[in-house]
Order: C-alpha cells, then structure tokens, then sequence
C-alpha cells in the first residue's frame, strides 16, 4: 500500500509541478501579483498534491477493484434485465459522486444565474451515463459492434443539435466530459472488463470503449432537456 501511495504522490507531483511553474510566471510576469498571493498559490498547489494523490490511491485500491469485482459477479446471474438494471443504478450513483459533475454544475449555475436547476442538471447527466452504460453492457453480452453504437449514438445527437437552444448545446457536450473523471473512469472500465472477462466467448478487449459511449449519454440527455424546456 505504501508502494501505491508513493507511486501516486510521484504521478500526480509530475503532472501538477509544470503546470504550476507556468502559472506562477505568468503570475510573476503578466500579472504582478503581490508576494502574499503568491504564497497563497504555492499553498492551495501544495494542499491539491496532498488531496489529488490520497483520493487517486483510494480510487486505484478501492474502486478499481470493485469494479471489476462487480461486473465479474454480475453474468453468474444469468438474467440480463438484473445486470442492466444493476449496472445502471452503480453508473448512475457514481455519477453523482463525480467531483468533475459538481464543479461542472457549480459553473453552469453561476454562468445562468440559477436559471437552470443545478440538482436537475446532476440528475439528467447521471441519467445519461447509466443509460447509456447500461447499453454498453448489454452490447457486451450480446457482441454487438461498437462501431454501430457510436454510429446510433452520434447520429442522434447530430438530429439533435438543431433542435435545442445553443445554451444546452453547448452545456450538453461540456457535460460529455464529466464521464472522464476520476471515480466514473475506474468504476466504468471495472465493470466492462469484469463482465467480459467472465463471458467465454469475449475477451477483455470487449470491456474498453465504454468511457467513449457513455460520453454520449450527458450530451443526449441534457440535449433533451433543452428540447423540452424551449
């Protein structure tokens, strides 16, 4: 475990260090800022490390592997109603839990000023990823072509996109990317991977490309909302 914390801390250290030099010179160059500012920065990066590499570790040592342990279960069952419906409320609740959706609903509420309801926007986005999780998983079961999803997929959102006001057009594919974030990622490839690797005719192979379809999942629900409230 201690392994796990180090290597994360060394990940996330990598990743935040470039950025911050830059944004401290273009603080110190650009911009002026006084010495306490500046020291605030250097705290608030300090404080995001410590934060980043605690929550990644716990997502690598928890939710990965629950994940996986999860969709490995699921098939023994032998009813696809139960694993869709399982799958949904598990993408569904992750969702919600998604850091990356309360800063996007954080942002949307102060860009309309409250015009959109926040907890209607967290529930359409969940919605979305469980949905289209849930036809992810039965494509899995069923060896059903990715390509003729994102085919489907794309194609109602294109229908879609000269329907809606440009507000939510441009909110719904913003939304899209939430499903990348760090508690949707590891539960959602947990699940497809476990799943596949249970099946005897698929490989795990079968269980990636479910982070690019459920991407679509927001886009289409939240497109809908828009068509139903113009």
């Amino acid at each position: 475990m201690m392994g796990d914390i180090r290597e994360t801390f060394r990940e996330v250290i990598q990743a935040i260090i470039p950025l911050t030099l830059t944004i401290v010179l273009l603080m110190l160059v650009f911009v002026g800022t006084s010495l306490p500012d500046l020291i605030s920065v250097l705290i608030a990066t300090v404080l995001t490390v410590v934060g980043m590499a605690f929550f990644l570790t716990g997502v690598k040592l928890s939710m990965l592997p629950i994940g996986e342990a999860i969709g490995a279960d699921l098939p023994k069952h032998n009813s696809v109603t139960f694993i869709a419906l399982v799958v949904f409320l598990l993408s569904f609740l992750t969702t919600i839990a998604e850091p990356n959706v309360k800063v996007l609903s954080n942002m949307v509420d102060s860009a309309l000023q409250g015009s959109l309801d926040t907890n209607l926007l967290v529930v359409s986005i969940a919605f979305g990823v469980g949905f289209l999780m849930a036809i992810s998983i039965l494509r899995i079961v069923y060896g059903v072509s990715i390509r003729y999803l994102f085919t489907a997929g794309y194609s109602i959102i294109l229908v879609l996109s000269f329907f809606v006001l440009t507000d939510y057009l441009a909110i719904s594919f913003d939304a899209g990317s939430v499903t990348t974030g760090a508690m949707i990622v590891p539960v959602l490839m947990g699940l497809g991977i476990g799943i596949a690797s249970v099946l005897q005719d698929r490989s795990e192979l079968d269980g990636f490309g479910l982070i690019g379809l459920a991407t679509m999942g927001p886009i289409m629900s939240l497109m809908l909302l828009g068509v139903l409230s113009s």
